[in-house]
């Protein structure tokens, strides 16, 4: 399943990333939309579900989060809607870790 959020916070840290692999952290802008998968090895075999995906939050709630990679690139964000069957653009598309 994917996870739709909408990006509230951004630290700085995101903007600066310049090493090749984590360029996409670039990218990030508040108030964009984005997709993220849940998948193995993220998704706990017993409950079917990855951390973080804001499952039992309220819709709206106000969650954090933190790129693997750049542990000083980190937001907050909202939750929109999940869907159970991903359709993700390829821009802003993630996956839990």
């Amino acid at each position: 399943y994917c996870v739709e959020f909408q990006t509230e916070r951004l630290s700085g840290q995101c903007a600066q990333e310049r090493r090749p692999h984590a360029r996409w952290m670039q990218y990030l802008r508040v108030g964009h939309t984005v997709c993220v998968a849940c998948q193995p090895p993220a998704m706990d075999p017993r409950t079917r579900r990855c951390s973080g995906d804001g499952h039992a939050a309220d819709r709206g709630k106000i969650l954090h989060w933190e790129a693997v990679g750049n542990s000083q690139c980190q937001g907050t964000w909202k939750k929109i809607r999940q869907l159970e069957y991903c359709s993700c653009p390829l821009v802003h598309s993630f996956i839990f870790t």
